[in-house]
């Protein structure tokens, strides 16, 4: 099975230009504010602290790299949504997002992440429809499932499908995680490092 032995953090960018410039292969986090994101990004890691978590949304404000293994990073990005800061400053947030998303050429795989226990929100629909059009990689991740039952957890990602199968076939990949339980952990890195062996370097060398 695939391991993490070191997890470092290496900086936090406002802008795609400030992001690191070694030439490795990329794997972003995003979410609404308070879907646990970072609390995930700690558990894939086998860190309690690497990666900052908070009771209020809206945390996460920069691009944060993280560099595993000595061989790959991680990315936190900024959650959106729920976040208690004026309309400029959000405005800021998502053109920084979205260039990093369309512009950052070692960048693999989004994993998109969703709070398993409500009902398909149209801020994630929306966001992942403009990650379509921009034929932009990603993959759902459920998380906080230790939160309700199994029939409860089927039957939401059945109704997030449907969202989804309104305009995307066939579906994107999706895992189901928890990070209290670690659910998912190993599906994803497992997913990770068969992602990381197909990069290569020479498609970053402009960047």
């Amino acid at each position: 099975m695939f391991t993490i032995d070191n997890a470092e953090f290496i900086k936090s960018s406002a802008s795609i230009n400030d992001c690191p410039k070694a030439p490795f292969p990329e794997f972003a986090f995003i979410g609404r504010s308070n879907v646990g994101k970072s609390t995930l990004i700690n558990m894939l890691v086998n860190r309690k602290k690497l990666a900052k978590t908070s009771s209020t949304p809206g945390k996460t404000q920069l691009i944060n790299h993280f560099l595993i293994n000595n061989s790959w990073f991680l990315t936190d990005l900024p959650g959106f949504g729920f976040a208690k800061v004026p309309k400029t400053e959000k405005a800021k947030w998502d053109k920084m997002i979205k260039q990093y998303l369309t512009q950052r050429k070692q960048l693999m795989s989004t994993f998109f992440l969703i709070d398993i226990r409500h009902e398909p929100q149209a801020i994630d629909i929306e966001f992942l429809y403009w990650m379509g059009e921009n034929q932009l990689p990603f993959v759902v991740t459920y998380t906080k499932a230790d939160k309700i039952n199994k029939a409860k957890i089927k039957q939401n990602i059945n109704n997030f499908e449907k969202k989804l199968a309104e305009f995307w076939e066939p579906l994107p990949p999706s895992f189901v995680s928890s990070a209290i339980k670690a659910t998912g952990r190993d599906e994803i890195l497992t997913y990770i490092d068969k992602c990381r062996k197909l990069f290569n370097p020479k498609a970053i060398q402009h960047q």
